[in-house]
């Protein structure tokens, strides 16, 4: 077993013990492998290891990796913030996107989506924190979105994303995650179930997995250190 399965193995059994912890078995938990900054040979370990789920943020090395690796059966996360003048490569390439903020970029990526393809998956980012430096829509302006984006015929809007401020104690993590869950189960409706809660990385995964995250992202601990030489 190389390093990246033994990583991924550990993570795996970190997010079980959790699950466990919080009474989650019966709700699945999905592993968002961050591949952001690694090369497709990493990625390609992690696939033989057994991950499917990938997430990228910066555009245009998604998109070699993604070429590199058509052979595999990877799904492609866009988790990066979105660009007007990126929505058509990311609605031709990514079967999945989380930071979507905003009517305009909705139509954008349901304007620009291929027939042949499915739907997009979109999760609508939530600004629990009205940090300045993140992106978001504010908790009071998700209701009226989330049936606007209802209605675009090539989204298919499946829940909500966050990125809450670092907090030190557990918790303190859970507050804003507790806050989205609380926030989704007010929104939601048979028609629109909203099932996915993107929440928690390494440092703060037992945190939203407690408060029914259905997708946690996770890099270091599954890469390795980023190599930051140039």
């Amino acid at each position: 077993m190389n390093a990246i399965a033994t990583r991924l193995e550990s993570v795996r059994q970190h997010i079980q013990n959790a699950a466990i912890k919080y009474g989650r078995l019966d709700r699945g938990i999905q592993l968002l492998a961050v591949s952001k900054t690694r090369p497709a040979e990493d990625i390609r370990s992690a696939l033989e290891a057994g991950q499917r789920c990938f997430g990228e943020s910066y555009l245009q090395e998604a998109i070699e990796k993604i070429q590199q690796l058509s052979d595999m059966p990877a799904e492609w996360h866009f988790i990066g913030r979105i660009q007007s003048n990126k929505t058509k490569t990311i609605a031709e390439h990514f079967d999945w996107v989380h930071g979507l903020c905003s009517l305009k970029h909705a139509q954008r990526l349901n304007d620009q989506r291929p027939g042949n393809l499915p739907p997009l998956n979109v999760c609508l980012q939530v600004n629990l924190s009205q940090e300045r430096s993140k992106a978001g829509v504010a908790p009071e302006e998700v209701a009226a979105l989330v049936h606007l984006i209802h209605s675009l015929p090539r989204l298919q809007l499946q829940g909500f994303m966050t990125l809450p401020a670092p907090a030190e104690t557990l918790k303190q993590q859970r507050h804003p995650f507790q806050r989205l869950r609380e926030l989704r189960d007010k929104i939601k409706t048979k028609e629109l179930p909203l099932e996915t809660l993107s929440m928690g990385m390494s440092a703060d995964l037992e945190a939203a997995i407690a408060e029914g995250a259905t997708i946690v992202r996770v890099g270091t601990a599954i890469f390795g250190p980023r190599n930051i030489q140039k």
